[in-house]
């Protein structure tokens, strides 16, 4: 095997290892706050922040999905942090109105690995044409690249129909040993906000790690 390939799969086991001990509550932490934003994001404040359980999943995700899916996919908690900025509203058609980092915790990497491929992506691509409810209709997603991060990851822009016009958001999963790290952006109109949205999950990534060592 390729020595690079060895010392990388040697990292991600350590990493592995050290999430095993990292526990629920640790997982807030993680999460991007005001001040690990970037600085066009300062005047932005807390519109949604709590506790994710494959209920609250289940009851506010894809239509069909239950609780009894995201348990049998190692799902266990997550945690979501979002900022809005509610002047968009009257803003230009390319606005960015939310921004936010979400972070699961699972019983494996390979439910992780298994959550970005099986269930995050297909549920998108399953949806496509199909009403969601709040008023919002799933246009079409576009696989986007993103190699910037240590372990495995995938990123998508959607392009959704609400009440409010044209929104895109820009999504992106990314895997942390036992972890999921999610960063997206949601915006007005048709853009591509893919540097805006790896910029903020870099650093989530940086956080999720840091929280994971001190634990």
């Amino acid at each position: 095997m390729n020595p690079l390939c060895t010392k990388v799969n040697s990292l991600k086991s350590a990493l592995f290892k050290a999430t095993v001990s990292t526990e629920p509550k640790d997982i807030p932490q993680m999460l991007l706050s005001r001040e690990d934003l970037p600085p066009r994001y300062i005047h932005y404040k807390v519109a949604r922040e709590g506790l994710l359980s494959n209920q609250h999943m289940a009851e506010n995700g894809f239509p069909g999905n239950n609780e009894q899916k995201y348990q049998n996919a190692g799902r266990i908690t997550g945690f979501i942090r979002e900022f809005g900025s509610s002047s968009d509203f009257q803003s230009d058609n390319r606005a960015i109105f939310a921004v936010a980092s979400v972070v699961h915790l699972f019983d494996s990497p390979d439910s992780v690995s298994n959550w970005i491929n099986e269930v995050f992506y297909r549920d998108f691509q399953n949806h496509v044409g199909k009403q969601l409810g709040h008023s919002q209709n799933l246009l079409a997603i576009n696989r986007l690249k993103s190699a910037a991060f240590f372990d495995e990851s995938l990123a998508i822009k959607a392009m959704h129909e609400t009440s409010h016009g044209l929104v895109s958001s820009t999504i992106i999963d990314f895997r942390v040993g036992r972890f999921l790290g999610v960063v997206f952006i949601s915006a007005f109109g048709t853009g591509n906000n893919l540097d805006e949205t790896m910029e903020l999950g870099i650093a989530l990534e940086k956080k999720i790690v840091t929280t994971i060592l001190k634990s």
